[in-house]
């Protein structure tokens, strides 16, 4: 039996209203397998970052069909995304959006507590063992992301780097399908970059996990398992 994709869109297209609608991504069909590190290339004003957001189900589109894991995202309703997004899916901006309130251990925990609110409907034992569930998976990720001596600092405690490697691990809470990265190493220097780079590719190859990579660094774009080219919100053969 095939594997199923961990990502299929087929004719997806996201159009927004003027005097003559604007197609930001046009009729992009595609299939990424679970495994894949994925390159997402293209000029500025290309479509990338809304191609992600519809993958990710940021937004709807206009037409066209989005799977993720085999599970059609594109027609559901804006919670019922939300929900989706939450169980199956990991974003990586090119900053790294961390609650600054809260210390790594706990912008880590967050995705875990947030789904334990979706599954606390269904089960309150469930729920109640969430949090120390949600914690110990943020141990365990902060860990692999080296760092297992920031537990406790504040986002404005930490370096740009090691912030980023907090958003990564976030990412990966819930376990998801797939991560999509939004240039996440656009806001960092050469070697703080690489250091990311070397912990993705890591992650890719060790864990299996499924990456899709919106970036303009041609070191990660060499990385990539495969590339693809997006030119005026159209995928290159």
């Amino acid at each position: 039996m095939s594997e199923v994709p961990a990502v299929e869109a087929s004719g997806l297209t996201k159009e927004y209203r003027a005097a003559v609608p604007v197609a930001a991504v046009r009729d992009v069909t595609l299939a990424i397998r679970p495994g894949e590190l994925i390159a997402l290339v293209g000029p500025s004003g290309a479509g990338k970052s809304t191609l992600l957001a519809l993958l990710g189900g940021l937004m709807a589109p206009t037409r066209g069909r989005i799977e993720i894991n085999g599970s059609d995202i594109s027609r559901l309703g804006a919670a019922a995304r939300a929900r989706a997004r939450c169980e199956g899916i990991g974003f990586v901006f090119q900053f790294h959006h961390l609650l600054p309130e809260l210390t790594a251990l706990e912008n880590v925990a967050l995705p875990g507590m947030i789904r334990a609110g979706y599954d606390g409907r269904l089960g309150r034992r469930k729920a109640r063992g969430a949090p120390a569930e949600a914690a110990d998976r943020a141990r365990e990720l902060l860990d692999a992301v080296g760092l297992a001596g920031r537990l406790h600092h504040l986002p404005t405690q930490l370096s740009g780097g090691e912030a980023q490697r907090v958003a990564l691990a976030r990412a990966l809470a819930n376990r998801p399908a797939v991560v999509l990265a939004d240039e996440p190493t656009g806001n960092l220097d050469q070697e703080t970059a690489r250091g990311l780079m070397d912990l993705i590719e890591k992650l890719n190859r060790g864990a299996h996990q499924t990456f899709v990579i919106a970036t303009h660094n041609q070191e990660l774009v060499d990385r990539a398992t495969r590339v693809l080219r997006l030119v005026n919100g159209a995928l290159m053969p």
